[in-house]
């Protein structure tokens, strides 16, 4: 399978990262520029990660004592969950060792470490060792495994009868950029999307995919399905124009060798720190849709 996603998690919900390509941590600079993504990400959309929370709360109830973070990445969405459930312990899942490694530093830091632990592993390997958790938050990382079935069987077996799932995607690349924000190439963000869209059709099929449906082929009851669309406006904090960056020049390297070169010349162009640059631009508009959906492991189950 693909590894799990260090995000909302984004998370998404985070840490839901956007998606330039599938999530390389081969390296430092990866790594760093993930985890850049991830949190910019949990900045600009901090009120939907507290009303996403909210909602599941809602939907889990009262005596939740244990709740796993699936595809933790840098722990925006485990330390929302620990104020969210302020009685329960945190389990981060993710497959990076470094991610983790920052999560426990946080948790120490914010003297949180008796509520935190970690598990290294794959959204698609099952979570060893973890049973009857009441609530499992599952943010952009479910779409990433080669057969959801198998996942969320794992997912199934780790739930409590009664406990909840909660899947929380988004569709892909964010939206930043005005028609004619590339001189001489007007709609090139659209065309790159159409292009990553190609690119995960055969990379990441899962992305997009009726979870409903699946989840209910699960075992699962659906009891809520939720989409938000995002949209940030000027005027735009500092953090908009760094997240614009980070994301497209990821999507530039994912496309290279893929999309038109002078397509790929023209996103160069946002990016070289010349007057177009979008780090300098007030005419961004950051716009994401998010989709939640909260299942539940029938109580009546042994």
């Amino acid at each position: 399978m693909t590894p799990t996603p260090s995000h909302p998690h984004a998370p998404g919900p985070h840490g839901a990262a956007p998606h330039a390509h599938p999530h390389d941590h081969g390296t430092a600079a990866a790594q760093d520029a993930l985890a850049t993504v991830l949190d910019l990400d949990a900045e600009l959309f901090a009120g939907y990660l507290t009303s996403v929370t909210a909602r599941v709360a809602d939907a889990a109830g009262d005596g939740i004592t244990h709740v796993v973070d699936l595809g933790a990445g840098t722990g925006t969405g485990t330390f929302a969950l620990l104020e969210r459930f302020p009685g329960a312990r945190v389990t981060a899942v993710d497959n990076s060792p470094e991610m983790l490694a920052l999560i426990a530093e946080s948790a120490r830091a914010k003297g949180l470490d008796d509520r935190v632990s970690t598990l290294e592993t794959d959204a698609g390997a099952g979570l060893a060792g973890i049973e009857g958790a009441d609530l499992v938050w599952a943010s952009a990382s479910l779409h990433h495994v080669d057969d959801p079935a198998a996942a969320l069987a794992g997912i199934r077996a780790a739930l409590r009868p009664g406990g909840l799932l909660a899947v929380a995607e988004m569709d892909g690349m964010p939206h930043f950029l005005p028609e004619d924000a590339a001189p001489g190439r007007p709609g090139l963000e659209e065309r790159c999307r159409e292009a990553l869209d190609g690119l995960h059709a055969r990379q990441v099929p899962h992305l997009g995919a009726d979870w409903a449906a699946l989840l209910a082929g699960a075992g699962l009851a659906v009891e809520q399905e939720h989409v938000e669309p995002l949209e940030v406006r000027a005027p735009l904090p500092p953090s908009a124009g760094r997240y614009a960056y980070v994301v497209l020049d990821r999507i530039r390297g994912a496309l290279d060798g893929v999309a038109d070169p002078a397509d790929l010349a023209a996103l160069g162009v946002l990016l070289d720190g010349g007057p177009h640059d979008v780090r300098h631009r007030d005419d961004l508009v950051v716009r994401s849709t998010r989709r939640l959906w909260v299942a539940r492991r029938p109580a009546d189950e042994g």
